[in-house]
């Protein structure tokens, strides 16, 4: 068939299975948005107010669904902009599709001083991304969207991305029927690897499973294995909710802590678990099984006793099934773990009003809810005190830090469950980095649920301040505006709650809200959770 570039790049994203993109239209984008007016009953185009709240709900949209969000710009400060949230992604190992505009073809590399010309947008994409190109013609768009789609559905997930010519956009020329989208593909089990892992966790005393975002998608046989071995399941960040919080295995990193000095074998499944290994220590007594799609993770330099190369979904059930074969299930561990979950709770009975705010939260979000974090006490508190049930129920930045990150990918992520409530939880900085897509929000109908803690500062680094150097307070305080009113002049709803009783009357209105909301708690300083976050190390060595 004879089509413009544009109507080549949405035919092959309707083939792919994408229903939804996020994007900010421009000139070097034209030709990609007429096709995009053509398929709009198959396409949904989410317009946002900002670059970087486009690539952010792509993200959101990505981790929420376990599928894939794309995202769209015009070239050179539009792709910049975006690029916060597209090294976001890759520390997530998020699947997202960075579609980025450019400008003529024959002008790439010239230094023409071209509309949004920057010099060389490919590699900079490339540094972010683990596949990246450039469509030079029509007639390559299927395959080079197809084979974006194929580097996102195998080994480890990471973002990609495609840069295509306003004037490839805009051409016209014959394409081949579009691929259908490529079933995901991974390295097969290796059987000697899962025999030698099985026989290992079947002689452990003290076994210890640890979670990251690999392992979201076996979570039940994840479940299955720790009531086998009754071995408690450990994570910090992106793997909560593949174990239930409720379960009397599931532990938070300070527990995890209080088990490691005496961890003969962990079983490390989809994390590089940087935490203990780097800070908690390690010794000839421990050995560490590394379940992972990345072969890479033992070769940075960090301990690996023991390999499995695969993805978790294929891999633990026949880790099961063979430690199955081995063992019998083991004697019920509950009361020593319900023991441990007391000591704890006295524990961070020191995180006030953190922990009050959370359980409020936790209440308001019912059993599927999905909890957005940010850099903020709360957000910080939340890591180790809020409960998670499910997997990509709990959404975090991970090792990226990205102040800012927070309200805009929620944005994403209720896009993608539309039917659970959706919190985001940020201080007051880290909010107006994207209260323009409170515009957004309105104007689309998105119902996230915005509670924003005030404390007139950049809390964190203030605190650091005057913690460690003097209090030479200098650039974090700041003047806000009156958040209640600034959410109603968008059009949304404002609340105000001062304590976590009205906290929980302002959610309980918000959850039935069918657009966005946001509520403001005027707070002060807040007990500092680095005592749980930085441990002491407790055995050997560090792994690195």
């Amino acid at each position: 068939m004879r089509v413009t570039g544009g109507e080549a790049v949405v035919r092959s994203l309707v083939a792919e299975g994408v229903d939804t993109l996020f994007g900010l239209p421009g000139i070097q984008n034209d030709w990609l948005y007429n096709a995009l007016y053509d398929a709009r009953d198959q396409v949904r185009v989410i317009h946002t107010r900002h670059e970087q709240g486009a690539a952010y709900m792509a993200l959101g949209y990505a981790l929420a669904s376990g599928g894939i969000g794309v995202y769209n710009v015009v070239p050179g400060p539009g792709f910049l902009n975006a690029t916060a949230a597209l090294s976001t992604a890759y520390a997530l190992n998020a699947r997202v599709f960075c579609l980025a505009g450019q400008i003529p073809l024959a002008a790439i590399g010239r230094d023409g001083g071209v509309l949004h010309e920057i010099p060389d947008q490919l590699g900079v994409m490339r540094s972010l991304t683990k596949w990246a190109a450039r469509a030079t013609t029509v007639a390559e768009i299927p395959k080079l969207i197809a084979d974006g789609f194929a580097a996102l559905r195998s080994g480890r997930p990471r973002p990609v991305g495609l840069e295509v010519p306003m004037d490839v956009l805009a051409a016209r020329g014959e394409v081949c029927a579009v691929r259908s989208a490529a079933p995901a593909t991974s390295a097969p089990v290796n059987d000697e690897q899962i025999e030698a892992a099985a026989r290992r966790l079947a002689e452990a005393k003290q076994p210890l499973i640890w979670v990251g975002s690999g392992a979201h998608d076996a979570s039940k046989t994840i479940r299955a294995l720790a009531d086998h071995l009754q071995a408690p399941v450990a994570s910090y960040r992106t793997g909560r909710g593949v174990a239930d919080s409720r379960h009397h295995l599931t532990v938070v990193q300070p527990q995890a802590h209080a088990l490691w000095a005496e961890t003969d074998v962990v079983l490390a499944i989809g994390t590089h678990m940087r935490v203990p290994l780097q800070s908690w220590g390690v010794d000839d007594r421990l050995t560490v099984i590394r379940l992972d799609v990345d072969p890479q993770p033992s070769a940075r330099g960090e301990t690996s006793s023991m390999a499995v190369t695969a993805r978790a979904e294929d891999a633990v059930p026949r880790l099961l099934a063979r430690i199955a074969e081995l063992i019998p299930p083991r004697p019920s561990r509950v009361e020593e773990f319900n023991a441990l979950a007391a000591r704890w709770a006295e524990e961070r009975a020191f995180l006030q009003p953190q922990t009050s705010y959370l359980e409020v939260i936790r209440a308001a979000l019912g059993e599927h809810g999905i909890f957005v974090d940010e850099l903020t006490q709360v957000g910080f508190s939340a890591r180790v005190v809020l409960p998670v049930y499910h997997p990509r129920t709990f959404i975090t930045t991970g090792y990226q830090g990205t102040l800012g990150y927070g309200f805009q990918t929620a944005l994403g992520v209720k896009v993608a469950r539309p039917e659970v409530p959706v919190v985001s939880v940020s201080g007051d900085g880290g909010f107006l980095f994207g209260i323009q897509e409170l515009a957004t929000a309105v104007q689309h109908g998105i119902a996230v649920i915005a509670i924003v803690f005030n404390n007139n500062q950049y809390g964190n680094v203030q605190h650091m301040q005057r913690a460690l150097y003097g209090g030479r307070v200098i650039a974090s305080d700041l003047r806000n505006p009156d958040f209640q009113r600034l959410a109603e002049a968008f059009g949304a709803r404002g609340y105000r709650a001062e304590t976590p009783a009205l906290l929980a009357e302002a959610l309980r209105e918000a959850v039935t809200a069918s657009g966005p909301v946001v509520i403001e708690v005027p707070c002060g300083d807040m007990p500092d959770v680095d005592r749980f976050r930085k441990l002491p190390r407790v055995r050997g060595r560090s792994s690195t």
